[in-house]
């Protein structure tokens, strides 16, 4: 017994810890002015986002008693979760958990004579997913630290380990849960330490002692796997609603002949853009990748060396490029890369958010990311040097600047 109350205090201990870390981390999350960086996000599709997760640990239960108005705890128990749950935005989702397997309550005021697997106790619950994390500092991709709080609402079995057979009562609560991300334990799981308190009518817990509400609560600690896609992306711009607006006959004429005159200006551009497309066809079987410069009908080639290194910029905390800077390469490489150029990637952090780990990690994830979108535009691998220089470069003057990969053509 007294190693299941150990038990317990290292738990509780634990989870304060954890849920105090979860803001005592890197601090990526930040605009130049410092104010913290949120949506609109990318639309979360149905099977994104989703995780499953399992859990052990002891739970226990405190009852109020009317005979005498005597307090106690019952003995503990063995606690098993299981847990499927979707985020529906950084800030909020829901979950679904069955909780059990015993709690021992006894109809004495001391507890703790009576065996470690009495009585069967199990819960199934609806739980609705708070980010606290999220919502407090915004969303992280690379947060460690992940604080969840969850109010929970359910129904509460005793009595039989059979929850078709068993009696049942509702049951209200609050949880608090931590996330926790290590670099070692892989992209998709997560480790967790969860605590909760809840409230149901006193019949299912100890019906003969007198009591009229019990308080059960329990710790565990478990993991948790991520389904599908995981993660949130921010959009890089927000397109503004347009609102129709109703107009008469005559604006509605006088519209329809603006749209016959751009359509006439539309076919003769066409017409421009066949006979251009004539004159450039003989150049086509030049060697591809050669940057031509055109003057009075004169076309001229030259080193497409000579111009300055391309710069793809990513935002904070993000190995990934948005939609604009892919343009910005995909430019590039079609009218530079080929098999036989050589090439020059690094890659950068700004000093100003972030660990010197987290930055060197981030610069490097950047380089990966354009390498491998060159080798892909034909770039051979052997014609690419690449280094990652995390913060300890700081090639521009802004923070914003320097999250960056340069490309140069050697």
């Amino acid at each position: 017994m007294k190693s299941m109350k150990t038990f317990f205090g290292v738990l509780a201990a634990a989870s304060l810890l954890f849920s105090v870390n979860a803001f005592a981390q890197e601090n990526a999350n930040r605009d130049e002015n410092g104010n913290v960086v949120r949506g609109p996000y990318e639309t979360n599709a149905l099977g994104d986002n989703w995780f499953v997760g399992g859990a052990i640990g002891a739970n226990s239960t405190w009852n109020w008693k009317n005979t005498g108005k005597i307090p106690f705890v019952t003995a503990p128990g063995l606690a098993i979760d299981l847990t499927v749950g979707k985020w529906i935005s950084p800030e909020w989702g829901f979950g679904f958990r069955w909780s059990g397997l015993t709690n021992d309550v006894p109809y004495t005021t001391n507890p703790f004579t009576y065996p470690l697997f009495g009585n069967a106790q199990s819960q199934f619950t609806a739980d609705f997913l708070i980010n606290m994390s999220s919502l407090i500092d915004g969303y992280m991709e690379s947060r460690t630290w992940t604080w969840v709080m969850y109010p929970f609402a359910g129904i509460e079995f005793y009595g039989n380990w059979n929850p078709l057979k068993a009696n049942h009562e509702w049951i209200l609560g609050l949880g608090s849960k931590v996330f926790w991300h290590p670099e070692w334990i892989g992209e998709k799981w997560d480790l967790t330490i969860d605590n909760r308190f809840g409230m149901t009518p006193d019949a299912a817990i100890a019906p003969n002692d007198g009591g009229l509400i019990d308080f059960p609560f329990a710790l565990t600690i478990g993991a948790a796997y991520k389904i599908g896609k995981s993660g949130f992306q921010r959009h890089s711009s927000v397109v503004p609603a347009i609102i129709p607006v109703p107009f008469t006959t005559e604006q509605y004429e006088d519209l329809s002949g603006k749209v016959a005159e751009l359509e006439k200006e539309n076919a003769a551009l066409k017409d421009k853009i066949a006979a251009l497309e004539n004159e450039v066809a003989p150049l086509r079987q030049l060697v591809n990748g050669q940057t031509y410069l055109y003057d009075n009908g004169t076309f001229t080639a030259v080193d497409a060396a000579a111009g300055a290194p391309v710069t793809l910029y990513f935002d904070c905390g993000s190995a990934t490029l948005s939609a604009r800077e892919k343009a910005h390469f995909e430019y590039f490489t079609k009218n530079v890369v080929n098999e036989n150029t050589k090439l020059s990637v690094n890659g950068y952090a700004d000093k100003q958010t972030g660990s010197a780990k987290r930055n060197q990690q981030l610069s490097e994830q950047r380089v990966k990311t354009v390498v491998d979108l060159l080798k892909k535009a034909g770039a051979a691998e052997e014609n690419i040097e690449s280094a990652a220089h995390g913060a300890t470069v700081q090639p521009f003057d802004s923070a914003a600047k320097n999250r960056v990969v340069t490309i140069e053509v050697k």
